[in-house]
């Protein structure tokens, strides 16, 4: 009797879950998400681009780009708009942990959620007056981790955890595993080619500056210095810190602002999470 109504319960859970996940407002909530997120890794590729330009430069990660829309005209309102979006595309994903069938996808779906909500407070921070900065806190966090016991140790794995999505986004973008989302997503499941190179060279490009991030991170542990950890603004400028590295900030920078392309163009494939 428990048995069956606890399989009740969660059929009940998925059906309400899959409801959610297409009911409209939800789905254009996501689009907007996937927008945001679009424009936010377009304007991350920009300032690296002046950075391994030498022409100004800034924070290039997402509260960078943050600050820049914060200072622009109708910026305040923007970030109204971007912190709605970003919720949406949160609790879209979250929705997925009931939509999807593969365990894999249930679990990115979820990891995906709460990087997007938690995205949505820094969005919030900014809209409403205040500031912040990644690299500040994540420079905070590892100093944080390595006062604990076996700090070094926990910096050693979510180090090779970051070299971990770095490697799948590489992957992802070689062998365009994200093609499938979108096709069944599209009328007829056809998705143009540009949309998809966009996509590989912008995985391609992220992967590279999560591979960075992750060694990084691993180093500040065994070097106990938590400045070496300092987000992906620091990533980036170690690219560009490296023989011939200015050029390869600057393919890196134009991969980011492909994956923003990409980005905004996956809003138009939204359908199911």
């Amino acid at each position: 009797m428990q048995s069956n109504t606890g399989l009740h319960l969660k059929n009940s859970a998925d059906r309400h879950a899959r409801k959610a996940a297409d009911h409209p407002a939800l789905t254009w909530a996501a689009r907007i998400g996937f927008v945001v997120t679009g424009l936010l890794h377009i304007m991350i590729g920009w300032i690296a681009l002046k950075v391994a330009t030498g022409s100004g430069g800034g924070e290039a990660s997402n509260s960078g780009a943050m600050a820049q829309i914060a200072s622009t005209p109708g910026g305040q309102v923007l970030l109204w708009v971007m912190t709605v979006g970003l919720v949406g595309l949160g609790l879209w994903h979250l929705c997925g942990l009931f939509v999807s069938e593969e365990t894999k996808d249930k679990a990115k779906n979820v990891i995906l959620g709460i990087v997007y909500l938690s995205l949505s407070i820094s969005t919030f921070k900014f809209a409403s007056g205040g500031s912040s900065s990644d690299g500040q806190k994540a420079t905070s966090v590892t100093a944080k981790v390595m006062q604990m016991p076996g700090g070094v140790i926990l910096l050693t794995i979510a180090g090779l955890i970051i070299i971990g999505v770095g490697a799948y986004n590489v992957y992802a973008g070689v062998t365009k595993r994200f093609e499938e989302k979108l096709r069944a997503g599209s009328t007829g499941g056809k998705v143009g080619s540009a949309i998809i190179l966009s996509g590989m060279a912008g995985y391609i490009a992220r992967g590279l500056a999560f591979a960075v991030l992750g060694i990084m991170v691993i180093w500040a542990g065994f070097s106990t210095d938590p400045q070496k950890a300092s987000g992906l603004d620091s990533a980036l400028r170690t690219i560009g810190q490296q023989p011939f590295g200015a050029v390869l900030l600057i393919v890196v920078a134009l991969g980011f602002v492909l994956y923003g392309v990409f980005s905004i163009a996956r809003a138009k494939y939204t359908s199911e999470a």
